[in-house]
């Protein structure tokens, strides 16, 4: 087939949504961050002002990801994932600390999170390596080998950020999508299901409860595998796992992470210290009723009471301003940017592009759901920012480039016939 313009092939429809969420999040940001002496929307002095310079800067990165040739995203994907490797290592002598975490290079007063783009270069190889023929995800050395790729970025981030490194957990999905066995996500639920259950109820309960379960399934089930030795070994183990939890709580955890944790279940927690964040993004958001306070009057994001507001907690600005109509409209906009791209991967002609659809439908899927669910208290407070809605322009560079980098592939589609 001849060669045509990307922008005959280009998903516009996708390109909408994308300038939807950005611009609604600028707003939101500038909301969140108006002082009382209102100056230009230009000023860079300001929050919404160096919002804005991201948003310009963005558009050149936008055109250069579209110009290169899609089929060199494939042809490098190794040399990308070692450059975002090595930015990760260089944390450790280079990186800059902020509140206590080293995530970011200082450059020319302006900071970068590394780990941001990792996300890219993570699912190009990822991509790479499941659309080899060879790769078959039932085997299990290919399994570890897949693992091995997501795992080794995922580690080197865990250092620094447990928040962002628990997003890349979220490419077992993927891995399920192109053949992985359906157990490892079963178990992956239940660990943490039962990890909470113990935090909530006495473990010997939880294992009762457990083996109830299992020999009612044991007898009526006729899907499972009814080896005794089997199922005497799951049990083990999960009693195993369940009194060993509060070992972890007390002796691995860190003092930041339990208190999160009992923010979440609401277990003696200090409003003014930890819950203080949750609590008033909870009120900001409760405060909004159906449809909101109106665009910039809300109280509580005017009075500053929600801490950076601009970032991790931006939609409780949408919350309070815009309500619950305003939330639902952002929210179904979200749902709609993943559901496309899912839709358009499922139409790839190549399994690169596929896959690589799938990890970028992932890595959004995971910030989105993670960022509402934690402001309002069901999810633990990470801290990862809301995609193309949050302030930073490391977050916003790196997902318009893992974005675009799609758009690209399936506006290349019609020329891999």
């Amino acid at each position: 087939m001849k060669n045509q313009s990307v922008t005959n092939n280009i998903d516009w429809i996708t390109i909408v949504l994308f300038i939807s969420l950005v611009i609604m999040g600028w707003l939101n940001i500038y909301s969140a961050s108006l002082p009382d002496n209102q100056t230009s929307i230009f000023d860079i002095d300001q929050i919404y002002g160096k919002q804005i310079m991201f948003i310009i800067l963005t558009i050149p990165l936008i055109l250069v990801v579209l110009t290169v040739d899609a089929k060199l995203y494939e042809k490098y994907a190794f040399v990308f994932y070692v450059i975002g490797l090595v930015s990760l290592l260089g944390l450790f002598v280079f990186g800059k600390t902020i509140k206590g975490q080293t995530n970011w290079y200082s450059i020319g007063g302006f900071t970068l999170q590394p780990s941001e783009f990792v996300k890219t270069s993570t699912a190009l190889l990822l991509a790479k390596y499941l659309s080899d023929v060879q790769v078959n995800l039932k085997n299990v050395n290919d399994q570890l080998k897949a693992f091995a790729v997501m795992g080794v970025p995922l580690v080197l981030i865990l250092l620094h950020d447990t928040g962002t490194a628990m997003i890349f957990v979220g490419l077992v999905f993927v891995l399920y999508r192109e053949g992985l066995p359906s157990w490892y996500l079963w178990t992956g639920f239940s660990a943490i299901a039962l990890f909470f259950m113990a935090l909530l109820i006495e473990p010997h309960f939880v294992v009762a409860i457990v083996l109830i379960i299992m020999i009612l399934q044991f007898f009526l089930s006729r899907r499972i595998n009814r080896n005794p030795i089997a199922s005497l070994i799951i049990f083990v183990a999960i009693t195993a796992f369940t009194y060993s939890v509060d070992f972890v709580y007390d002796n691995v955890l860190e003092a930041h992470q339990k208190d999160r944790i009992n923010v979440l279940f609401g277990d003696n927690v200090d409003l003014k210290n930890e819950g203080y964040n949750l609590n008033q993004s909870m009120i900001a958001i409760g405060s909004g009723g159906w449809f909101g306070k109106g665009f910039l009057e809300g109280t509580q994001t005017k009075g500053g009471f929600v801490p950076e507001q601009h970032t991790d907690y931006i939609f409780t600005t949408v919350g309070e301003e815009w309500g619950f109509v305003g939330a639902i409209v952002v929210i179904s906009l979200f749902i709609f940017l993943f559901l496309r791209i899912i839709y358009l991967a499922e139409n790839q002609k190549t399994k690169f592009s596929r896959v690589y659809g799938y990890c970028v439908a992932t890595f959004l899927f995971m910030h989105f759901f993670v960022n509402i669910t934690m402001l309002i208290r069901l999810f633990p407070t990470i801290g990862v920012p809301l995609p193309f809605f949050s302030y930073g322009g490391s977050s916003l560079f790196a997902f318009s480039i893992l974005l675009f980098i799609f758009i690209k592939m399936d506006a290349n589609k019609v020329n891999e016939w």
